[in-house]
């Protein structure tokens, strides 16, 4: 029976590569010379932290966090800005949780929706991801279309394709 899964996970090698053209653009750049601007990369929690003087340099090492992403086709949905927090003195810092993973309620949002469109095809929620399994191949093209036109706000994915 043919399926594929829905999940929810970014390229981290490419956020990694941005990460690293981040730092390397803030080593260079004239106006942040002298400033304690920084960017940090946590793999194993999946987060960036951004570090600067003041909320204006930590907005503008965002900007160039986006962009840079943005070259390398990371979807910028992925992140998940958090608060500005104020560390030693005049400096703050600021964390950017990479996304990985469906929620538990954005799954059953996947699931409710297919179930709604009265289509051929059943959802079945496995962990972090939602598993689609139907009759026909075009069945599940259709659910494909169906997921990315109803859920805008979230970038999923589809892999495990099998006929």
């Amino acid at each position: 029976m043919p399926s594929f899964d829905t999940v929810l996970e970014a390229d981290f090698v490419e956020v990694k590569n941005a990460v690293d053209q981040v730092a390397k653009e803030i080593g260079t750049r004239f106006d942040f010379k002298g400033t304690s601007a920084g960017i940090e990369l946590k793999e194993k929690d999946k987060e960036i932290t951004l570090f600067g003087d003041a909320d204006f340099q930590l907005q503008q090492v965002e900007d160039i966090l986006r962009n840079k992403m943005t070259k390398r086709n990371v979807d910028v949905r992925f992140l998940d800005i958090g608060k500005v927090e104020k560390i030693g003195g005049d400096k703050v810092k600021q964390v950017v949780k990479v996304r990985n993973g469906i929620a538990s309620e954005d799954a059953k949002k996947i699931q409710q929706t297919i179930k709604n469109s009265k289509m051929k095809v059943q959802a079945a929620i496995q962990g972090d991801a939602v598993r689609v399994t139907g009759a026909k191949r075009d069945d599940l093209q259709a659910a494909m279309a169906l997921i990315r036109s109803e859920l805008k706000e979230l970038p999923l994915g589809f892999n495990n394709f099998r006929d």
